[in-house]
């Protein structure tokens, strides 16, 4: 069944927009339309590329809020420098050198680092060593590595057991 039907939800999807786009429910546009919807994961199944699977989705509900946290207090931190003295801003670029190096997980990563306000990933480093992060204001890049790691790398490789 996994050979005729590699992605069933992908191919519900396909056939959902497929009708959504004829706008008809007529025997021909749905046969069709299912046609397309199982054609196309199995044609297309040879260039998907092997995400790491979540393990532990209760610790990804974590995250997300831990991440959420962490935005906020962001914010009011880059606002604090932002109407200060500009003397007080540091920027600063450096590498985060990575321990995982499953794809979905360090784009998870290197989004989170975007996503928290006065951090930005710059680059993504071949054989996925290390990811250049701009840092608005930051006197000492060690402390920030060491808290991507424990607060963010840590879950992360807890969430999909890598």
């Amino acid at each position: 069944m996994n050979k005729l039907m590699p992605a069933p939800l992908l191919s519900a999807f396909l056939l959902l927009i497929w009708l959504l786009l004829f706008n008809s429910l007529s025997a021909g546009v749905v046969l069709l339309g299912v046609v397309f919807s199982l054609l196309i994961p199995i044609l297309l199944r040879p260039a998907w590329p092997h995400f790491a699977e979540v393990k532990k989705p209760h610790l990804a509900v974590i995250y997300f809020f831990i991440l959420l946290f962490d935005i906020v207090v962001a914010n009011f931190k880059v606002a604090a420098l932002i109407l200060g003295s500009r003397k007080s801003i540091k920027p600063a670029f450096f590498v985060y050198p990575l321990d995982m190096k499953e794809e979905l997980p360090v784009t998870i990563l290197a989004s989170t680092i975007t996503l928290t306000p006065g951090t930005v990933s710059c680059e993504i480093t071949r054989g996925r060593k290390g990811i250049l992060i701009h840092a608005f204001s930051e006197d000492d890049p060690e402390q920030v590595i060491n808290t991507i790691r424990h607060r963010y790398e840590r879950r992360l490789k807890e969430i999909f057991e890598c």
